[in-house]
């Protein structure tokens, strides 16, 4: 084992069989094939190179025809697998004919087939991304709905805050990910552009001023943008993708962390969908671990970490670079097979969630009435001051824990708070959780409407962004 994506035993828990497939050596040399072919085509179409030539060419780009045992070997010998793919073609389309062969990659050098070929994975990658953030979008929207109004205890520093609902916290993740969702799609457009430019990018080997006609030609053809400008050595494009796909699976980790700590045997709120031996103990039994928050939370922090390395390889000298380019090749693979595996089960986590409200009413009343101090101290405040009441409140605090009395008994009995005019109904409805839940259903009601202050632009702009693509 290599790593733990190439693991027979651990291939499909850090990957999806889908995702690996978008990185393995057949599809990447599938898109060189592609590239060379569809340069034929066009040129031919143009009139740069014989449409004879083209046409075996165009015949012979099948990634079954592509001896690996050899590919290998020239890869190791000369450093890049491209001209290895050249050669072959090369070769065979001579075979037919001497010399028909030698026009495949014209104008064309190694990394304009590398770069577009990692373009089309990237773009193949987040395809599986966009529908797997949708199943996402779609199954948290059903929680929200499902428990816009089932109470539990918001927290701070891990110390109980006060009440909210559980779709409350449901509905900042939901909104977290339709920003994903927004992101995603303004990236696409800068993203999704081809790499041709020839040996500096000036495309100086196309003559008769035909360069740019075959980059849009070629560009049409691959469903691809036509860059501004080559490209080779200006990697913020890739950079940009690894830095989105790190904020999603930290997205990812954060809710992963959150279901971690309501898992704990003491707090109970939630559970991992259930099937018989998942997150068991080989020594105790009674054990249920949180095994796919555990993983969400190591690949997303791993993807973190080899994002980083993106940023370094922008750092690239002159027109053509010296190893920066290569950090990709090392990087962008296993940042994209963890982000696909992080979000499948993420996705698989929301579906399946178990939800248990009934923990989530007994925890609020672990405090005696300490979750709702702040309603306390807010309905004091008017009477008698807010600082005043502020310190008031802590002191009963400190006492009902220190004597295990409730809060609504010691205000009751203190005279301050009987100064104040309020009236034992009153304190009791400032002590129940359920009457201090803010604004936590109109605010789910606000995300799963998309009506919320801004999310029109917002959608607007999105738009924009997918119809420049296309």
């Amino acid at each position: 084992m290599s790593s733990v994506t190439d693991s027979v035993i651990f291939r499909n828990i850090f990957s999806t069989p889908a995702i690996s497939s978008v990185w393995s050596d057949t599809q990447r040399t599938s898109y060189y094939l592609l590239f060379e072919a569809s340069l034929a085509s066009v040129q031919a179409d143009i009139g740069i190179v014989p449409r004879q030539a083209a046409d075996a060419i165009l015949a012979f780009c099948h990634v079954t025809n592509i001896d690996f045992d050899e590919l290998r070997i020239q890869t190791e010998k000369i450093g890049y697998p491209v001209l290895g793919v050249v050669k072959q073609i090369v070769q065979k389309v001579n075979s037919l004919q001497p010399g028909l062969g030698e026009w495949v990659h014209w104008g064309a050098t190694t990394q304009d087939v590398t770069d577009t070929a990692t373009i089309l994975q990237l773009r193949d990658t987040l395809d599986l991304v966009s529908a797997t953030l949708n199943a996402i979008t779609s199954d948290l929207r059903r929680l929200c709905q499902t428990h816009k109004t089932t109470l539990m205890v918001a927290r701070s520093n891990l110390q109980q805050a006060v009440p909210m609902t559980f779709g409350f916290k449901m509905a900042r993740l939901l909104a977290t990910f339709e920003r994903h969702k927004q992101r995603l799609a303004e990236i696409k457009s800068r993203l999704l552009v081809l790499e041709f430019g020839g040996a500096a990018g000036t495309l100086a080997t196309i003559k008769d001023g035909r360069g740019l006609e075959c980059q849009a030609a070629l560009a049409q053809k691959l469903n691809l943008s036509v860059p501004e400008i080559a490209w080779h050595t200006e990697r913020d494009r890739i950079a940009e993708v690894g830095g989105f796909l790190a904020l999603l699976t930290g997205t990812c980790s954060k809710f992963a962390t959150d279901i971690k700590l309501m898992m704990q045997t003491e707090v109970g709120e939630v559970s991992e969908p259930f099937y018989p031996h998942r997150g068991s103990s080989s020594t105790m039994p009674q054990k249920r671990n949180p095994i796919s928050s555990v993983y969400i939370t190591a690949m997303g922090a791993t993807v973190r970490q080899l994002s980083a390395a993106l940023y370094d390889a922008m750092v690239e000298d002159h027109e053509r670079a010296t190893g920066p380019w290569e950090i990709e090749w090392i990087v962008l693979p296993q940042i994209c097979t963890l982000t696909h595996a992080a979000l499948l089960n993420t996705s698989e986590l929301i579906a399946g969630l178990e939800v248990h409200s009934d923990a989530m009413k007994r925890n609020l009343e672990i405090t005696r009435g300490g979750v709702v101090s702040e309603a306390v101290m807010m309905g004091l405040a008017p009477k008698l001051g807010r600082q005043f009441a502020h310190d008031l409140v802590y002191e009963l605090c400190r006492r009902s824990v220190q004597e295990d009395l409730p809060l609504l008994t010691l205000l009751c009995a203190d005279d301050k708070v009987r100064e104040s005019g309020l009236s034992k109904e009153e304190l009791e409805g400032l002590c129940d959780p359920a009457s201090y839940t803010g604004l936590s259903v109109e605010m789910v009601d606000r995300v799963l409407a998309d009506t919320y202050p801004g999310r029109a632009k917002l959608l607007q702009r999105s738009r924009l962004e997918l119809l420049l693509i296309m």
